[in-house]
């Protein structure tokens, strides 16, 4: 029996590997040239304006929450793999190279959402998009630091963990407000 979780995990996962691919189309891998500290900072000013979406009536550039959500799930994705690769100055990868990329690191999220989904007894249906985002932010902060302290932690986990769990909750949020608008 399929878990409807996982169909709408997928079918939000969809919709941003669409757009991951349209935009390579248009612009090619040129994020590859991205530091992780400037992923990271894309990646915050998207949740501050999700944030100050959800406190402001009057939005003078008229798109919402969801689009944002979306950049946040395909910037964890490149994130990823920028983890997973030397960095370097130039485009060092092809269209069909990092579409595979990309869809390694969304499989692995997928994974580790099943399993902690399971452990957690989707309690993330009781949040609140609004804690969602601030969750999101917070983990922000968190890896922000680690980058500060040159990927050093103690007893936290690293910033992978981190860019895993936004790309997670994430999708979480675009689940919620699908489901607002039903």
């Amino acid at each position: 029996m399929q878990n409807p979780t996982f169909d709408q995990f997928s079918s939000v996962l969809t919709e941003c590997r669409n757009l991951f691919i349209d935009k390579l189309k248009d612009y090619g891998a040129t994020w590859r040239v991205f530091r992780l500290p400037s992923i990271t900072d894309q990646m915050y000013i998207k949740a501050k304006r999700i944030i100050s979406l959800q406190n402001n009536e009057v939005h003078l550039i008229d798109e919402g929450e969801y689009p944002e959500f979306i950049a946040l799930v395909n910037y964890s994705a490149i994130a990823l793999i920028q983890c997973s690769k030397t960095p370097t100055t130039s485009i060092d990868i092809n269209f069909d190279e990092a579409v595979k990329l990309y869809d390694q690191h969304i499989q692995e999220a997928f994974e580790l959402m099943k399993k902690k989904n399971h452990d957690y007894g989707e309690a993330w249906r009781n949040m609140r998009v609004s804690s969602i985002a601030d969750l999101i932010l917070v983990k922000l902060l968190r890896i922000k630091q680690i980058e500060d302290n040159n990927g050093n932690t103690i007893v936290s986990e690293g910033a992978v963990g981190n860019y895993h769990d936004i790309l997670n909750y994430s999708v979480f949020a675009m689940i919620l407000l699908n489901e607002e608008k039903k």
